[in-house]
């Protein structure tokens, strides 16, 4: 659990979002952030988790995900047997932020306890003890996905969607990137914004399918290395180049693009 009161984590805006969530927290409403991988979902979410004083629980979603891992279970030890409280019966019961990072790796039955608490009735039925939750003002109910993933058998409902106000995020504009970039890997701008050159560059390479493009994230950890003395060339193949491909053709064409950004 993160502690809403702790260091503040950076976060820099990029249009009304933290407007947004704000007002869906003040009205009780669910919010889903989708955006591709390294956007900045997480650290929004932290974010706003300290800028409105509340305890923020995050699940990372997995295939094995079960309800139990999110609502609770009896466990047996010396003493008996007791109830464990999972995350989000934690969350409801604080009044804090439930934080579900990557809901569609989770199995649907999973993703149906959700349901009660993503509507009106803001209630958490806890099967195994009986007991109904009725979450608090303050209570939250945050998702995040990666669309750029979705397929037939890993996508949410409609059903499921409908229940939720919507965020996107994309990659900030350049000028913005750049700021983030040197603001998290504490370098000097003029290398901030040749990292960032670069990671654009290499999101316009298509034609090399890719899985995924070169995110804020990486482009931190680059500049990271770089500042601890790894040359630009060493940082870019181990931050970026291989991270994003394992075949050797797709890397050398990926370097190929980075000797042209720091040749």
């Amino acid at each position: 659990m993160d502690l809403g009161h702790a260091r503040e984590p950076f976060y820099q805006p990029l249009d009304n979002e933290q407007a947004l969530f704000e007002q869906a927290w003040r009205h009780g409403l669910p919010v889903l952030i989708k955006g591709p991988t390294g956007c900045g979902k997480t650290r929004f979410v932290q974010h706003m988790a300290h800028r409105l004083n509340l305890a923020l629980h995050t699940v990372a979603c997995h295939d094995d995900l079960s309800a139990a891992d999110l609502t609770g279970r009896h466990l047996i030890g010396a003493q008996g047997t007791w109830w464990q409280d999972g995350p989000l019966t934690r969350a409801v019961r604080e009044g804090g932020i439930c934080y579900l990072d990557e809901v569609v790796e989770a199995r649907q039955d999973t993703v149906v306890v959700l349901h009660p608490l993503a509507d009106d009735r803001r209630e958490l039925f806890l099967e195994r003890t009986g007991e109904v939750l009725r979450a608090p003002p303050s209570f939250m109910l945050v998702v995040s996905y990666n669309p750029g993933y979705q397929n037939l058998l890993k996508g949410l409902k409609p059903s499921t969607r409908q229940r939720f106000v919507a965020l996107r995020f994309d990659y900030p504009a350049p000028a913005e990137e750049a700021c983030i970039v040197q603001r998290e890997a504490q370098v000097e701008a003029a290398l901030a914004a040749r990292i960032v050159g670069l990671g654009h560059a290499l999101r316009r390479l298509e034609q090399h399918d890719l899985e995924e493009v070169a995110s804020t994230r990486l482009l931190i950890f680059t500049a990271r290395m770089i500042a601890a003395g790894m040359t630009p060339r060493e940082a870019c193949r181990a931050c970026l180049a291989e991270p994003l491909s394992d075949d050797p053709a797709t890397v050398a064409a990926l370097m190929d693009v980075v000797d042209v950004h720091f040749g």
